[in-house]
């Protein structure tokens, strides 16, 4: 499969690695563009390209970008780019310490459809709830006993498809999530957050999620602060 990833952070750096590692091809992409990748592209097999690139690798474009910087991207990002092509979000809303206030999401849009919104693309929403190095190391052949396990969540039926399938091809049980309107069960604050439950787990967890933001995952006036000092 083609792979395309628009972010060379943790998240995207793993999975391109992981990727790569699973004979998919993968062009990876950032802000500063290829000549700022060598090492990136050297560590994990991928490709260096630029973002408009990296939108047109193939089969499925990974966006794991801060939630603040999704509005710098390009406006014809996805122009000309097939509809069949899944598009996952990996992305989280940190407004006390990175992404400050976004008005959209403060005033009750789930994460992911802002998201949407600002691509003008529908959007899965997969391996926001995971630490990079749980999913870097602890994927394990299906069947494995507490073998960890991630929510997907998003409306298009065959790019879901897709996305459940690669989490499967990383070692991970894939649990269908809902549809986009559901992704807020898997968002920061939320039972199944940053938690490396099996199946049976990732499911409990998602029932018991509230969908009210608490002040803690809310912004303030003085928005953003660091992760060391929320503001």
């Amino acid at each position: 499969m083609k792979i395309g990833i628009i972010g060379a952070g943790q998240i995207g750096g793993t999975l391109a690695r992981r990727f790569t590692e699973l004979g998919h091809q993968v062009s990876i992409a950032n802000s500063r563009g290829p000549g700022s990748l060598a090492d990136v592209a050297a560590k994990t097999g991928a490709k260096a390209v630029t973002a408009h690139e990296a939108a047109r690798a193939g089969d499925v474009v990974v966006v794991t970008i801060q939630q603040s910087r999704i509005p710098e991207l390009p406006k014809d990002l996805f122009a000309g780019v097939p509809d069949s092509v899944a598009v996952i979000d990996t992305g989280n809303y940190y407004p006390r310490e990175r992404d400050g206030r976004i008005e959209g999401i403060e005033g009750g849009l789930i994460e992911s459809r802002w998201v949407e919104q600002q691509l003008g693309r529908p959007v899965i929403k997969a391996f926001n709830n995971i630490y990079a190095k749980s999913l870097g190391d602890k994927g394990t052949p299906a069947g494995t006993a507490g073998r960890v396990a991630l929510p997907i969540a998003g409306d298009e039926a065959a790019a879901k498809a897709t996305v459940l399938k690669l989490v499967e091809e990383l070692g991970f049980d894939a649990v269908d999530a809902g549809g986009l309107d559901e992704s807020w069960r898997q968002q920061p604050g939320t039972p199944v957050y940053c938690k490396d439950y099996d199946a049976a787990g990732v499911r409990k967890a998602l029932s018991e999620a509230s969908r009210q933001r608490t002040a803690q995952w809310s912004g303030t006036e003085k928005s953003p602060g660091t992760f060391e000092s929320p503001a």
